[in-house]
């Protein structure tokens, strides 16, 4: 009978060795299996001058995106990817006006223009290093194309005026001790889907700690740009962004500095400033307006609250841009260098 008793025990233990062998198995399988993930987002928003005309002779900041009159569309985001131990892709379309200022110089195979943000594929060579092939958003500057990830709806002089996206080769460097660095080459700014002038461009980037000092030069224009922030408390964000450009001969220049403040004051809302100036020399083109030598500034406000209601976020804002040369017009159709606005948003993002 003890012989019995013993056996089955063994046999017991057995089984449930074989068991947490097979589960751990199988748990390891999971972690280890590659991830297919579905993500995006969408958004409208309802936009109006206060100090400006509306309708059909509506104007708008020099910026990009949310440019429109009245109740308006933003885009539509739809993300793939696919996430293996060592490869993978993103794939990133984009549909709607937004997508299509984003994306503006890339329609050359289309007649209704490109839906591609973002295509590439990587390769995690290592735990430290990363090579990322195709066309990806830019790596300078404090503000992206999705509303999702900026705080403020509309965007900044410095985020419109650089490089929206890149075609090329990267590699991304882990350091350690929260340093990071990047090297690019790629073809020349804005030039999504192919070369087509022989010239490449190049990029660098050197990171500590949330802090990032970039550099791109593309086809005798060179920018240098930081883009950073500091908790300041546990509810008080400040994000910083300046930049300078220039192009070689007497191309024009823009330089740029912008701050963030951001104050959560509660779970769901959050409030935050975005104070930004700007300038131009040369007959840049970005504000609109420039003296007899082609230079121009402007200063611009904007306000905006956030409030998140599950995968929803609203942000009503108002802004005030304000220029050295009469970039805009009145109500009396007079030129002017000043403009009030407000608007609107809604974002959902899934």
């Amino acid at each position: 009978m003890k012989t019995i008793i013993k056996t089955n025990f063994v046999k017991n233990l057995a089984f449930a060795a074989l068991a947490l062998i097979s589960v751990s198995a199988f748990a390891q399988e999971e972690e280890e299996s590659p991830k297919f993930s579905f993500s995006g987002s969408v958004d409208a928003y309802y936009r109006t001058n206060l100090t400006a005309p509306n309708g059909e002779d509506a104007i708008a900041p020099g910026s990009s995106f949310a440019n429109l009159d009245g109740f308006a569309l933003g885009m539509a985001n739809v993300i793939a990817a696919y996430e293996g131990e060592k490869v993978g892709f993103v794939a990133d379309l984009v549909f709607g006006p937004r997508g299509t200022d984003a994306i503006f110089a890339s329609p050359m195979y289309s007649a209704t223009g490109d839906i591609l943000n973002q295509l590439y594929v990587y390769w995690n060579v290592s735990d430290d290093v990363t090579l990322t092939f195709g066309n990806f958003n830019t790596f300078l500057g404090y503000e992206v194309i999705s509303p999702v990830a900026n705080f403020n709806y509309s965007t900044s002089y410095l985020f419109s005026y650089g490089p929206f996206s890149h075609t090329g080769l990267k590699a991304d460097f882990n350091l350690g001790s929260d340093w990071s660095a990047m090297l690019a080459v790629m073809n020349p700014t804005d030039l999504t889907e192919l070369n087509g002038t022989g010239d490449y461009a190049v990029g660098a980037q050197l990171g500590y700690s949330g802090q990032f000092l970039n550099f791109l030069y593309s086809q005798g224009g060179f920018e240098v740009d930081y883009t950073g922030g500091f908790d300041v408390s546990e509810d008080f964000f400040l994000g910083i962004n300046a930049a300078h450009f220039s192009m070689e001969d007497d191309g024009g220049s823009f330089t740029g500095v912008a701050l963030y403040p951001q104050l959560a004051t509660s779970e769901n809302f959050t409030i935050g400033l975005r104070g930004e100036y700007f300038m131009e020399t040369d007959f840049f083109g970005a504000i609109g307006a420039s003296d007899p030598e082609g230079d121009s500034s402007v200063f611009a406000v904007t306000l905006t609250g956030s409030a998140t209601i599950g995968d929803l976020i609203l942000k009503p804002e108002i802004r005030l841009d304000s220029a050295s040369e009469d970039a805009f017009i009145d109500n009396d159709m007079d030129p002017t260098g000043s403009l009030a606005s407000v608007l609107f948003a809604a974002i959902y993002s899934f």
